[in-house]
């Protein structure tokens, strides 16, 4: 075999699958903001911790303090829709990808809602505000701080429906969209952390 009959073979022979390849920039991207974005609510979490039960006067946590169980069952199964509505867009479902896409907003205006109501519980019904102990200033800086997560996750979600509804998402784009939804993954299992030390712990 001549050497340019050797190179032609080379070319046309499908690539080693065991080749490695380097990470999108996306992949790399996204990583590096949700190590970032743990390291700021790690503080939070410490913090919580830290002062948790040095309060002398109250309201204290084990009196205001409820499991936000719905809002946590809509929250984690956001989780589930996102995935499903990624694997209908690699499939080309661009139609069941827009339903599972809306599906995860709505569970995410849930949490973000019942979060909300239960705030309002707590300053106008407990008397709870980030002013008033230790628990008020430490529960309001972690649990706000994962809502304002939540908030851009949403904001992000919606840009995604708006370029759906407008025709610019296809299934080539799934891949982009799949690094997005690796944010929303990270608010659903930091909200599980927060949820463990704020709600079950700290009562």
């Amino acid at each position: 075999m001549t050497a340019a009959g050797a190179t032609e073979t080379a070319a046309l022979s499908p690539p080693d699958p065991g080749e490695w390849h380097l990470p999108s920039r996306g992949r790399v991207g996204m990583a590096c903001l949700i190590l970032t974005e743990s390291a700021f609510f790690g503080v939070f979490i410490v913090a919580h911790l830290f002062y948790l039960g040095k309060d002398l006067s109250g309201p204290f946590a084990r009196d205001v303090l409820h499991p936000p169980w719905l809002n946590t069952v809509c929250l984690l199964a956001s989780s589930l829709t996102i995935t499903w509505a990624i694997a209908a867009l690699r499939r080309g479902t661009v139609a069941a990808f827009t339903a599972l896409w809306v599906v995860t907003i709505l569970l995410g205006l849930e949490f973000l809602i019942g979060t909300g109501l239960e705030w309002r519980g707590l300053i106008y019904e407990k008397g709870l505000t980030v002013r008033t102990n230790l628990l008020g200033t430490t529960f309001y800086s972690l649990v706000g701080f994962h809502a304002l997560h939540v908030t851009i996750g949403l904001l992000l979600l919606l840009t995604v429906l708006l370029f759906t509804a407008l025709g610019h998402v296809r299934e080539a784009d799934a891949e982009r969209i799949d690094v997005l939804s690796w944010y929303w993954h990270f608010v659903d299992g930091v909200w599980v952390v927060v949820l463990t030390v704020v709600y079950l712990v700290g009562t």
